[in-house]
């Protein structure tokens, strides 16, 4: 089919082709038109299906032809707002990529690194901005970003920034932006916080979901091993050993608990490093450049550490506690199974995590069968602490629901 049917350009074709991409991904056949038609658009897609090229291509195209403006100094006129960091890098190094052959300006902010260098990039004059809500409104507050003139407002993983408590900050970023703007929402997850969201932030939005909702990529094969909680660590070590795994992102609940897995698995001699909230951003990004050479072999992380994380060809994810957030299950497994690959995402689930992976199964729509690998099985004696399983009589009527093919309440315990 390729790139041609989707509206766009020949030069920006000539540029993705040049980037090994021949052919669109199911999300970028859905949404490139729709951009460029002016559609205000929420787009359910997960990391890892070209869901950056599906906006930026268009915009980047938009810009292009728009009239330029008799100012001499350039105005921002896109306007992409992450939750992460490490998601804004991300978007803005495929926007200067795309946006190599045009004279389109690109500029990124984001907390954590100089201030002042990117009030001098502003300065000077950029047609697009990606940025983290926090360094936005600091650099509002003093008068080095002007938003007047935007005329496309992207909002990526729009579920994660609602998660991080971005709200309020969204709400004070969009005051100055004119209406009369395009308005793209891009979530791998819809709850009904997305929906309120949209109803006061877009206009007449075209709905594309181009796999069911919440779900993982096909490609990625789901396991739950039960097992103590207190042997965790070592089954972890066990599987990467023994199976000779590589490149293995492990996910945490907290910034502690990270540290400590990632010190405990370099005592077995696994070079391990962690990645959260509290590490600098230059510790943070040599985490994740170890990570993508080879270098370290096993990367553990918060979920708000690895919100946005673009790591080719990830095969292997562990959950070594599983979420209290059910949809950011999806978002954790989604690191791998990207771009067509395969993928397997490992759970290791406690006793006392017995409810939360109910929580996963009713959002996943999906059974997600407990398997014990011979050595590891828990131990039956151990007392259970802390559980909130359902009542038989509400699994029982779960189990009728799925028998009868309905949809389990998905309504939050």
């Amino acid at each position: 089919m390729g790139f041609s049917t989707t509206g766009l350009n020949q030069s920006l074709i000539d540029t993705v082709t040049e980037q090994g991409y021949t052919e669109p991904t199911p999300i970028q056949v859905a949404t490139i038109p729709a951009i460029l038609a002016g559609q205000d658009l929420m787009a359910g897609a997960q990391t890892g299906t070209g869901k950056t090229a599906a906006f930026a291509l268009p915009i980047l195209q938009l810009l292009s032809e728009a009239p330029v403006s008799a100012s001499p100094k350039r105005a921002i006129r896109a306007l992409v707002l992450t939750p992460t960091r490490e998601l804004a890098q991300q978007v803005y190094k495929s926007f200067v990529t795309y946006g190599s052959q045009s004279a389109l300006q690109t500029a990124l902010v984001y907390g954590g690194a100089s201030v002042n260098t990117q009030m001098a990039a502003l300065a000077s004059g950029v047609d697009i901005l990606v940025a983290t809500p926090g360094r936005l409104l600091d650099l509002i507050g003093r008068g080095a970003a002007d938003l007047s003139q935007v005329r496309h407002l992207v909002f990526d993983e729009a579920d994660r920034m609602l998660d991080m408590g971005f709200i309020d900050e969204v709400r004070r970023i969009i005051k100055p932006i004119p209406a009369a703007r395009q308005t793209l929402l891009f979530s791998a997850t819809f709850g009904p916080e997305i929906f309120a969201l949209s109803k006061s932030l877009l206009k007449d939005p075209t709905l594309i979901e181009v796999d069911a909702r919440n779900t993982v990529a096909r490609r990625v094969e789901q396991m739950v091993y039960a097992v103590d909680a207190d042997r965790k660590r070592e089954l972890i070590s066990y599987l990467i050993g023994s199976k000779n795994w590589h490149q293995v992102l492990v996910f945490t609940r907290t910034k502690q608990g990270a540290d400590e897995l990632a010190s405990e698995m370099c005592k077995d001699g696994l070079k391990t490093q962690s990645i959260h909230g509290d590490k600098s951003q230059g510790a943070r990004e040599r985490a994740l450049e170890a990570f993508r050479a080879g270098d370290t072999r096993v990367l553990v992380a918060t979920d708000v550490a690895a919100r946005g994380l673009d790591i080719d060809q990830l095969q292997y994810v562990i959950n070594h506690e599983l979420p209290y957030n059910a949809e950011d299950y999806i978002h954790r497994i989604g690191r791998t199974g990207r771009a067509g690959g395969s993928g397997m995402a490992i759970s290791l689930l406690s006793p006392a995590e017995n409810y939360l992976l109910e929580q996963i199964e009713v959002v996943l729509d999906e059974r997600l069968m407990q398997q014990w690998l011979p050595g590891y099985e828990p131990d039956p004696t151990k007392e259970v602490r802390n559980t909130r399983s359902v009542s038989k009589g509400t699994q029982n009527k779960r189990a009728r629901e799925r028998a009868l093919g309905k949809k389990p309440d998905r309504r939050r315990r």
